[in-house]
């Protein structure tokens, strides 16, 4: 055990550790330069094409140092502070992290938020610093925001870059020099904690875990302790590029098991694997449930595709553990689910995945937060509320509760003034500013995690030209003086469109949704009304007009009363049309609600 080490690499988004990663593997002989492509971790198109990881990867490598042999398990991490859940459980899973730092953009939000969950957990860490072989490279400076954020020696700092290949060596001695070896006892009580799961079409659920304690052999009668099964461990093994069977996997390693199980439901990530005759008394922590913060609805755009949309959800869960769902109805949509994201690049990810790996066409609801309200009747219970149509009637309301987030942005000085009044109109409260150097400020808010759904991250990297970094995390539910707002169309309520929205903001919500639904929804043969409503009253209304034919072309002449009786004629008929059409609203209305200010 004294010569394995466990580390993961922390960054924010885009600091390239992917690429750093690829020469940690190339150096250590891991990966032969033929099979060789750029984020060789990134194993998934959707990765490649925006250039962020959205999975953990592990992988482990073999490097000779000093004479000696040792084994080193790399657990790549997501840099989005949407994917934090995914960095949370590879951190449980070491003893030690590469923080890796831009070192021509400083230190960013994401970066301070996933090094306190690296100290939160005692892991021992290396400051990097990237991209030195860039011209606008500062190292003075970030080396200098390094050493004020950990309290590190300057000399820690190993400069370093991904494309060149610059400091992989000195990366590599530091791992085996300051990184410790897994504590563990080969001779306890099996127990091995689960990180990670993957399906495999052909051979089920693969789970992938770091030995704790013990040892797990092939053909061992394993017990996962949450959920209190038994399987037989048909493969054990370690993690290379591929999968490397082995006949067992020793305490402080990192290895897979396939068990032939098959349904999602009975691998949870952050369960203790144990042996079924000497199980061991208590599971391992160190590990946080996921807490999904936007809701929204999918639905398929067939209604006779809902078996098959569940079957892809579920399919899509083993991958993505921090997506949670449940069936709802909807009057407009039919039968679909309702879905909990970790955030909006969360949501557009599992929808595009949807669509690439289960040609799903689907259809996504507003998304929206989940509220806490009080009756009159019984002012102490306190109902959840995760769909506005779900809303008490107001007549019996006493008040709702809404979460709140704290946010941080990191940004540079010259843009305070737009972000403070963009985070103002989002009901945001300033409560710390924090000058990080001369010209970078870390300015904190207390705003609703329901004002962000809504265009908020777009915003901030425009106002900001894409300088601002953004990271938050809940702080619980305050009182909000909220209303339930309804579109209504030709008279009818589209529950898909309804939101919680501030009584401040709503009138000009209406007003915009309104505007952008008339652009949208394409002209029919009679008359749409779109209206927004709170309650019965209606604050705004925006017409489709009818296309109509000229009825009167052919009467030249005569007698107007003959005009007039083809006009009524037609009157007529689109009075009945209107009381018996419906409208087809188009994907893009419903996806078009978020990004009203474009």
């Amino acid at each position: 055990m004294k010569h394995i080490r466990n580390f993961c690499i922390i960054a924010h988004i885009d600091h390239g550790k992917s690429t750093l990663a690829d020469r940690l593997l190339q150096t250590t002989g891991t990966i032969s330069d033929r099979d060789m492509q750029a984020q060789a971790l990134d194993n998934m198109d959707l990765e490649r094409e925006r250039g962020i990881t959205i999975k953990s990867h592990a992988i482990q490598m073999n490097y000779k140092f000093e004479g000696q042999e040792y084994v080193l398990n790399l657990i790549d991490t997501p840099g989005h502070v949407d994917f934090s859940y995914e960095v949370s459980r590879s951190i449980a899973a070491c003893e030690g992290a590469l923080l890796i730092v831009d070192a021509t953009q400083g230190i960013e939000a994401q970066t301070i938020s996933n090094l306190y969950l690296a100290l939160e957990h005692d892991l021992e860490i290396i400051p990097i610093l990237n991209k030195m072989d860039l011209p606008s490279a500062n190292p003075e400076e970030v080396t200098d925001q390094i050493v004020e954020l950990i309290g590190c020696d300057p000399n820690d700092v190993i400069p370093a870059s991904g494309k060149t290949g610059m400091g992989v060596d000195e990366i590599l001695r530091a791992i085996i020099e300051r990184i410790p070896s897994p504590k563990g006892d080969e001779q306890g009580q099996l127990q091995a904690m689960i990180f990670d799961s993957v399906f495999n079409p052909f051979r089920g659920i693969i789970a992938y875990y770091r030995v704790k304690n013990g040892v797990i052999k092939k053909g061992d009668r394993v017990r996962f302790l949450n959920t209190g099964k038994d399987y037989n461990a048909d493969e054990v093994g370690i993690l290379k590029m591929d999968l490397s069977p082995r006949q067992e996997v020793r305490a402080g390693d990192v290895g897979y098991i396939i068990s032939g199980i098959k349904t999602a439901k009975e691998v949870k990530v952050g369960d203790t694997i144990t042996l079924t005759a000497s199980p061991c008394e208590v599971p391992i922590k160190g590990f946080e449930d996921v807490k999904p913060m936007v809701f929204a609805g999918i639905y398929p755009v067939e209604t006779d595709e809902y078996e098959e949309l569940r079957y892809s959800m579920e399919k899509l869960q083993l991958n993505d553990s921090s997506l949670v769902f449940e069936p709802e109805s909807s009057a407009a949509l039919g039968f679909g689910f309702r879905c909990g994201f970790l955030g909006m690049l969360h949501m557009e990810i599992i929808q595009e995945r949807l669509e690439r790996e289960f040609n799903m066409t689907v259809i996504t609801t507003v998304p929206n937060v989940s509220y806490y309200c009080y009756t009159t009747r019984n002012p102490e219970v306190k109902l959840l509320v995760n769909n506005p149509s779900e809303l008490p009637d107001p007549s019996s309301l006493d008040h709702i509760e809404e979460p709140y987030i704290k946010a941080q942005v990191i940004t540079k000085s010259e843009y305070i003034g737009q972000i403070m009044s963009l985070c103002i109109e989002k009901r945001g409260e300033l409560k710390n500013q924090v000058y990080l150097t001369q010209d970078r400020v870390e300015l904190s808010f207390e705003m609703p995690l329901a004002e962000i759904v809504f265009d908020f991250y777009d915003r901030l990297k425009s106002v900001s030209r894409g300088y601002a970094s953004f990271d938050y995390h809940p702080i619980g539910y305050k009182t909000s003086d909220l209303i339930r707002m309804d579109i209504l169309l030709n008279g009818e309520q589209l529950d898909a469109l309804s939101a919680l929205v501030h009584r401040s903001n709503a009138y000009d919500l209406g007003k915009k949704i309104c505007v952008k639904l008339k652009e949208l929804i394409p002209r029919q043969q009679f008359e749409i009304p779109i209206q927004a409503a709170i309650g019965a009253k209606i604050i705004a209304r925006e017409t489709i007009k009818a296309l109509r034919k000229d009825v009167t072309a052919k009467c030249y002449g005569g007698d107007i009363s003959r005009k007039r009786k083809l006009l009524e004629k037609q009157k007529e008929g689109k009075k009945r049309m209107r009381q018996v059409g419906k409208v087809e609203i188009p994907q893009e209305a419903f996806m078009a609600v978020l990004k009203l200010n474009d």
